[in-house]
């Protein structure tokens, strides 16, 4: 969507509307500069005014910027709704053109529903505007918007029989759920002896694994940093600027690295797990053989992700091949590894990594106008009142199966008194 939005700029020479321009998350702050930049190289010479509005910011600041009449707006939806709604200082009803990027992830609902704050956004825009939705993923969503749009939608799609460049080179490595880590700590190491120059992004599950993993990469005297919603803006701003510039090799991520950003020096993607969506994969694999360039992603898998790769193949239209490891080598610094990890384990639960993710929780739900501990009880409600329903549902169950118990028992008896009454039957 960037590239394309960087080719047609020309349809912005003629007049300056107000653009906002909506990454998928509140956690793509670094998406959203990184549009920025890309206006603003391209704008210069024609005077452009760009204003940033994400999460994690001032919001006077924010509000001033937006007072000013800005020509092009990047926003994260969330904190552009906020200011909608808290202000009355700007008015985006003269705007030309709204930008939603990464729409298949801004349109779904579920863990991160954008319907509240688009509705919103849409709310203060005008009729007349013209709507553009980029993806790097067609959801049904996607197409079920196409088909019930009024007028008909200018719709165009890259055809290729792979989803997945031909640059890019696509393996799995199939690994002990136990052994995983060594498997990594002996790929990494393998790279590094044999392109020392190589860039490497590792993706896993969450913000905790994402950190315990930096923390034991760096035990091996790996040049690592992390990425994840667990850090702060500065921090995710100074990280990814470290890793662009290679001051660090290696970047490990979770999926709040897997869209968007355009960092195309990315030799080598690691799944360090398989990713429960396809198009998940997709998006992460994404990050290398970029512009034609080559790449290699290589996706460790368990014994309890067979089913997920054959998704990936499916989607993908593309059979992974296995990608070939001494396993003496990966065996002779298991327990190393094992050791280093624990270790970092301990050292990260002193440091109250978990409290620190249930203060962010609540910090966020109070952002949004909830009340934590309201939220709480009605969760603990919920769950209760699930627990009664399911309870139910097992005593229904119970009660059945007793029924149809006495019924076949009812049944062998009478089945008995009939063979035993033509016994007697016979015996006379």
């Amino acid at each position: 969507g960037r590239d394309i939005l960087g080719k047609q700029f020309s349809w912005l020479q003629l007049s300056f509307p107000c653009i906002p321009v909506l990454p998928y998350s509140e956690h793509t702050s670094v998406l959203a500069y990184q549009i920025a930049e890309q206006f603003r190289v391209l704008g210069k010479p024609l005077g452009l005014k760009d204003c940033i509005i994400v999460g994690g910011m001032d919001m006077v600041a924010q509000a001033l910027e937006l007072s000013r009449k800005p020509h092009v707006v990047i926003a994260t939806p969330g904190r552009l709704a906020d200011h909608l709604r808290s202000s009355n200082t700007f008015s985006l009803r003269k705007i030309k053109f709204l930008v939603l990027d990464e729409a298949d992830r801004l349109l779904e609902q579920g863990c991160t529903d954008f319907t509240k704050d688009l509705e919103v956004i849409l709310g203060a825009v005008p009729a007349t505007r013209q709507t553009l939705l980029f993806s790097a993923t067609l959801t049904d969503t996607l197409n079920e918007l196409k088909s019930l749009a009024m007028n008909k939608p200018f719709f165009w799609e890259s055809q290729a029989e792979v989803r997945t460049v031909d640059e890019l080179v696509q393996r799995y490595l199939l690994v002990p759920e136990k052994v995983k880590d060594a498997y990594l700590v002996h790929l990494i190491q393998t790279f590094q002896d044999e392109h020392e120059d190589w860039s490497i992004i590792i993706f896993t599950s969450t913000c905790k694994n994402c950190q315990i993993l930096n923390m034991m990469l760096k035990k091996f005297n790996f040049p690592s940093v992390a990425l994840h919603s667990m850090m702060k803006q500065k921090q995710r701003f100074a990280a990814l600027a470290k890793f662009k510039s290679s001051v660090f090799k290696i970047l490990i991520a979770t999926d709040v690295a897997a869209r968007g950003l355009d960092i195309p020096t990315v030799q080598v993607v690691i799944n360090h797990n398989t990713p429960g969506l396809p198009k998940i994969y997709i998006h992460r694999v994404g990050r290398t053989a970029r512009a034609g360039r080559h790449g290699l992603a290589i996706t460790l898998v368990t014994q309890y992700d067979i089913h997920l790769v054959h998704a990936i193949e499916e989607q993908i239209k593309t059979k992974l091949q296995e990608f070939s490891v001494e396993e003496r080598a990966v065996l002779s610094i298991l327990t190393q590894v094992n050791v280093a990890r624990r270790e970092c384990e301990i050292k990260l639960e002193a440091t109250d990594f978990d409290e620190k993710k249930e203060i962010n929780k609540r910090k966020q739900m109070i952002l949004e106008g909830k009340d934590p501990d309201l939220e709480a009880k009605r969760k603990a409600e919920l769950a209760k009142i699930k627990r009664k329903n399911k309870q139910f549902r097992e005593r229904v169950q119970q009660t059945l199966q007793e029924k149809k118990q006495l019924q076949l028992k009812r049944k062998l008896q009478k089945k008995a008194r009939r063979q035993q009454r033509r016994v007697a039957e016979e015996e006379k």
